[in-house]
């Protein structure tokens, strides 16, 4: 997948910038940051992780990829509470989105960590505090991965806990606030 990504954002790469993820785009953002640290290809300037707990530990759970539709559903929603109601109404509307679902689940499953050197951005990480998919002891371990200390922000609510307009309107805050020295670096540059 990072192959993939890549050329799209190179052009990006002439500039500070930061990566936010969530869940698994929080591990995308997180290999991404890696390889671009060891490439030495960027200007990083922040990784901002959400809802995912430290790449080295494995998941407690059973893989869920190879279950039948009927279960693999249950089990997204009970693990992430992440598919609408109005959604799981509409089984033609299911059965279009179980193949990226299940593409997410297998990337994520089969996913094999490898250690590297941290990076040197600042690393936050951002959760739920009723999210049991990233808990706090979790969260704390991504500070390995970062040479400046860790910054670790709770929100009330679970996994998708920015799905409330109050904690999302938070987030965007919080996140602004994080990235405002980039608004200082880019002046008299042309930014895209």
């Amino acid at each position: 997948m990072i192959d993939g990504m890549l050329p799209a954002m190179r052009p990006y790469f002439d500039r500070p910038f930061a990566f936010f993820g969530h869940s698994m785009g929080a591990l995308l953002a997180f290999e991404l940051a890696r390889t671009l640290h060891q490439r030495g290809e960027s200007q990083l300037a922040h990784l901002l992780l959400s809802g995912r707990r430290a790449p080295h530990l494995p998941d407690p759970e059973a893989p869920l990829r190879q279950l039948d539709d009927d279960a693999f559903v249950a089990e997204i929603r009970r693990r992430y509470g992440g598919i609408p109601a109005e959604v799981l109404q509409h089984r033609d509307l299911m059965q279009m989105l179980l193949p990226g679902l299940r593409a997410d689940m297998t990337a994520i499953e089969t996913h094999e960590f490898r250690p590297s050197p941290p990076l040197s951005c600042p690393l936050t990480v951002f959760c739920g505090d009723t999210d049991h998919r990233a808990l706090p002891e979790q969260l704390a371990q991504w500070q390995a991965y970062s040479k400046h200390p860790l910054q670790v922000r709770m929100f009330r609510g679970g996994h998708f806990y920015f799905s409330d307009a109050s904690v999302r309107a938070e987030l965007l805050n919080e996140l602004a606030h994080l990235l405002e020295p980039l608004s200082a670096q880019r002046s008299g540059s042309a930014w895209r």
